[in-house]
């Protein structure tokens, strides 16, 4: 089954990333995503018209901040106690 998306430019890198369980490529691969994502939304700008995609561009790199942290903990942390 195949399911079609609606912005497939950055959705499928970003789904690439999201079912990603290899630790070795997910780094890789959610860099992409937010690379995707980024370009997209240099592209759209502010333009009021493309509110919908921007939102769920925003919704994306949530997903992915949360697919680093949790999943694999990836994000860059400061150890306790420092600033």
């Amino acid at each position: 089954m195949k399911i079609e998306l609606e912005y497939p430019r950055w959705q499928e890198p970003l789904a690439a990333a999201i079912l990603e369980f290899n630790p070795r490529h997910l780094h890789w691969k959610a860099q992409k995503a937010e690379e995707a994502i980024a370009n997209r939304m240099q592209e759209l700008g502010r333009d009021k018209n493309d509110a919908h995609e921007l939102r769920l561009l925003f919704d994306g790199l949530s997903i992915l901040r949360g697919v680093k942290q949790d999943r694999f903990n990836f994000l860059d942390r400061k150890p306790e106690g420092h600033s």
